[in-house]
């Protein structure tokens, strides 16, 4: 069973032949350090799922770069709402190691619900998992000091910590670099 079958079987409890037929719409595929899965301005027509690597998933906004999310082995990536509504995207995604994805086509995505009957209920909890994450990430901006959410973020994602600049770090928690090292600084003491 490969990583997807693996995460599919797990997250969404589908029956083995249900597993199959959803694993063998997506296609492997290489994107090598630096290279885009999708660029801001552009229609998301894909849906991945990281394999190995780490993708960036960052705006432009007024000439800086503000970081979103960084995403790591074992999550699905794409822009939802673009996905969904072919909308323009707002979010550039871009590897920051080589990266190894799995990646289904949106015109595939969209015939889940013919292959298997039960895929509404499916897609229905997976994007209230997405949502929860959202929320999830909301809350801790409002109820956590930079500390906290340093701290909260390191001990569920340690494996980063070394492979990711400082300032992207610091832009997807909502700091400075500088806060980041004072906050490194202290723990030191």
């Amino acid at each position: 069973m490969t990583d997807l079958e693996q995460y599919l079987h797990s997250y969404f409890t589908f029956d083995q032949d249900d597993l199959v037929k959803v694993s063998a719409l997506f296609k492997k595929k290489t994107l090598n350090k630096g290279d885009y899965f999708l660029k801001a301005g552009k229609k998301c027509n894909q849906l991945c799922f990281i394999q190995s690597g780490l993708l960036r998933i960052y705006a432009d906004v007024d000439g800086k770069e503000v970081t979103q999310w960084i995403s790591t082995k074992g999550y699905f990536v794409a822009d939802l709402s673009s996905l969904l509504f072919q909308t323009p995207s707002l979010w550039n995604m871009q590897a920051l190691t080589n990266l190894d994805i799995f990646v289904i086509e949106r015109a595939e995505y969209n015939r889940l619900g013919e292959i298997i009957p039960k895929w509404p209920e499916t897609e229905k909890l997976f994007l209230a998992h997405c949502f929860k994450m959202m929320e999830d990430r909301i809350f801790s901006f409002i109820s956590m000091t930079a500390e906290e959410r340093y701290h909260f973020f390191f001990e569920k994602n340690r494996e980063i910590f070394n492979q990711v600049p400082l300032q992207y770090l610091a832009s997807m928690l909502g700091m400075t670099p500088e806060t980041i090292s004072r906050i490194r600084r202290k723990q030191l003491i």
